[in-house]
């Protein structure tokens, strides 16, 4: 007599790898983020990193002062490698300047209130 609950089966081991060997689950490497941050009073910074290879951040950074009438700066992070940081809100602008220059707008992230 022998008792079929005690045996073991496991429902998900004909699935294999759910994830698919991908160790890249919840990167966020293939994304461009523009985030706001609060600096004192009504004053903003505007942050964007993220950006690909290809292009430039000086150049960037040079065509955003000149395009949005703004300061900005380029900080090299350590985990994020190099940030392009601008005085105030510049969200909108920098994501409708980067899908004009032929970045799709699904890899562009705008975080903030």
């Amino acid at each position: 007599m022998s008792v079929q609950n005690l045996n073991t089966f496991d429902p998900f081991a004909d699935e294999g790898d759910p994830l698919g060997g991908n160790a890249d689950v919840g990167s966020q490497q293939n994304y461009i983020h523009v985030r706001i941050q609060q600096r004192n009073g009504r004053k903003t910074l505007t942050t964007l990193q993220g950006l690909p290879k290809e292009y430039d951040p000086k150049k960037l950074l040079k065509a955003f002062k000149k395009e949005f009438a703004c300061n900005g700066t380029l900080v090299d992070d350590e985990e994020s490698g190099q940030v392009i940081q601008l005085q105030g809100d510049q969200r909108n602008k920098i994501s409708a300047f980067l899908v004009e220059e032929g970045i799709a707008r699904a890899t562009i992230k705008i975080h903030g209130f």
